[in-house]
Protein backbone atom coordinates (compact mmCIF):
# COMPACT_ATOMS: atom_id res chain seq x y z
CA UNK A 1 0.00 0.00 0.00
CA UNK A 2 2.82 2.36 0.62
CA UNK A 3 3.92 1.74 -2.76
CA UNK A 4 0.64 2.72 -4.21
CA UNK A 5 0.63 5.55 -2.12
CA UNK A 6 4.26 7.18 -2.98
CA UNK A 7 3.41 6.80 -6.91
CA UNK A 8 -0.13 8.52 -6.56
CA UNK A 9 1.72 11.24 -4.49
CA UNK A 10 4.26 11.71 -6.78
CA UNK A 11 2.09 12.54 -10.02
CA UNK A 12 -0.09 14.52 -7.31
CA UNK A 13 0.89 17.60 -8.52
CA UNK A 14 0.59 20.06 -11.46
CA UNK A 15 4.26 20.38 -12.58
CA UNK A 16 4.81 16.66 -12.26
CA UNK A 17 1.73 16.12 -14.44
CA UNK A 18 3.51 18.70 -16.35
CA UNK A 19 7.04 16.35 -16.78
CA UNK A 20 4.85 13.29 -17.36
CA UNK A 21 2.76 14.88 -20.59
CA UNK A 22 6.10 16.16 -21.75
CA UNK A 23 7.61 12.48 -21.57
CA UNK A 24 4.55 11.16 -23.32
CA UNK A 25 5.80 12.72 -25.98
CA UNK A 26 9.39 13.28 -25.76
CA UNK A 27 10.90 9.92 -24.58
CA UNK A 28 13.89 11.26 -22.48
CA UNK A 29 14.17 14.98 -21.48
CA UNK A 30 17.38 16.45 -19.75
CA UNK A 31 16.67 17.96 -16.61
CA UNK A 32 17.35 21.62 -17.87
CA UNK A 33 15.18 20.86 -20.65
CA UNK A 34 12.24 19.99 -18.07
CA UNK A 35 13.61 23.52 -16.32
CA UNK A 36 13.34 25.57 -18.89
CA UNK A 37 9.96 24.23 -20.01
CA UNK A 38 7.92 24.58 -16.22
CA UNK A 39 9.48 27.91 -15.80
CA UNK A 40 10.89 26.92 -12.37
CA UNK A 41 14.33 26.84 -10.46
CA UNK A 42 16.64 23.70 -11.05
CA UNK A 43 16.15 23.42 -7.10
CA UNK A 44 12.37 23.43 -7.81
CA UNK A 45 12.39 20.79 -11.02
CA UNK A 46 15.43 18.56 -9.16
CA UNK A 47 12.66 18.02 -6.37
CA UNK A 48 9.83 17.29 -8.29
CA UNK A 49 12.33 14.79 -10.41
CA UNK A 50 13.26 13.19 -6.96
CA UNK A 51 9.97 12.43 -6.06
CA UNK A 52 9.33 10.21 -9.23
CA UNK A 53 12.20 8.80 -9.54
CA UNK A 54 11.98 7.80 -6.11
CA UNK A 55 8.18 6.30 -6.54
CA UNK A 56 9.37 4.56 -9.63
CA UNK A 57 7.71 6.11 -12.02
CA UNK A 58 10.70 7.94 -13.82
CA UNK A 59 14.23 6.23 -14.27
CA UNK A 60 17.50 8.66 -15.17
CA UNK A 61 20.76 7.94 -16.46
CA UNK A 62 23.76 10.70 -16.33
CA UNK A 63 25.48 11.55 -19.79
CA UNK A 64 28.11 13.35 -18.86
CA UNK A 65 27.26 16.28 -16.83
CA UNK A 66 23.67 15.95 -17.80
CA UNK A 67 20.98 13.86 -16.34
CA UNK A 68 17.86 12.68 -18.74
CA UNK A 69 14.86 11.49 -17.56
CA UNK A 70 12.30 9.08 -18.85
CA UNK A 71 8.81 7.01 -18.06
CA UNK A 72 9.67 4.06 -16.21
CA UNK A 73 8.08 1.15 -18.74
CA UNK A 74 10.09 -1.53 -17.22
CA UNK A 75 7.38 -1.62 -14.49
CA UNK A 76 4.20 -2.73 -15.88
CA UNK A 77 1.88 -1.82 -12.93
CA UNK A 78 1.86 1.40 -14.26
CA UNK A 79 0.64 0.90 -17.31
CA UNK A 80 -2.58 1.33 -16.73
CA UNK A 81 -2.48 4.33 -14.62
CA UNK A 82 0.00 6.43 -17.01
CA UNK A 83 -2.17 5.59 -19.60
CA UNK A 84 -4.79 7.62 -17.81
CA UNK A 85 -3.02 10.26 -16.70
CA UNK A 86 -1.69 10.69 -20.71
CA UNK A 87 -5.95 10.52 -21.62
CA UNK A 88 -7.13 12.82 -19.14
CA UNK A 89 -3.99 15.40 -19.68
CA UNK A 90 -3.00 15.35 -23.76
CA UNK A 91 -6.02 17.57 -24.39
CA UNK A 92 -5.28 20.19 -21.66
CA UNK A 93 -4.50 23.64 -23.35
CA UNK A 94 -1.39 24.11 -20.60
CA UNK A 95 0.01 20.76 -22.43
CA UNK A 96 -0.39 21.90 -25.53
CA UNK A 97 1.72 25.22 -24.62
CA UNK A 98 3.93 22.52 -22.71
CA UNK A 99 4.68 20.72 -26.27
CA UNK A 100 4.89 23.58 -28.47
CA UNK A 101 7.38 25.64 -25.72
CA UNK A 102 9.31 22.46 -25.50
CA UNK A 103 9.74 22.05 -29.44
CA UNK A 104 11.70 25.12 -29.31
CA UNK A 105 13.83 24.05 -25.90
CA UNK A 106 14.89 21.15 -27.87
CA UNK A 107 16.44 22.98 -30.34
CA UNK A 108 18.75 24.98 -27.74
CA UNK A 109 21.54 22.90 -26.88
CA UNK A 110 21.64 21.88 -22.78
CA UNK A 111 25.08 23.68 -22.60
CA UNK A 112 22.80 26.87 -23.49
CA UNK A 113 20.30 26.37 -21.81
CA UNK A 114 22.33 25.55 -18.39
CA UNK A 115 24.06 28.76 -18.90
CA UNK A 116 20.54 30.72 -19.29
CA UNK A 117 19.35 29.06 -15.95
CA UNK A 118 22.26 29.61 -14.18
CA UNK A 119 22.42 33.74 -15.23
CA UNK A 120 18.31 33.53 -14.52
CA UNK A 121 18.57 31.96 -11.00
CA UNK A 122 21.82 34.91 -10.33
CA UNK A 123 19.63 37.76 -10.93
CA UNK A 124 16.56 36.66 -8.80
CA UNK A 125 18.48 35.69 -5.95
CA UNK A 126 20.66 39.47 -6.08
CA UNK A 127 16.74 41.10 -6.57
CA UNK A 128 15.79 39.04 -3.36
CA UNK A 129 18.44 40.90 -1.60
CA UNK A 130 18.09 43.47 -3.01
CA UNK A 131 14.54 43.38 -1.71
CA UNK A 132 16.01 42.42 2.09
Amino acid sequence: MDSTLSIIKSISDKNRLRILSGLFVHNELCACQITEFLGVTGATASRHLKLMVNAGVLKNRKQGRWIYFRINTEDSSLTDLLDWVKDKTEKSEQVKQDLKALQQILQVPCDALSWKQRERDACSTTKRKDNA
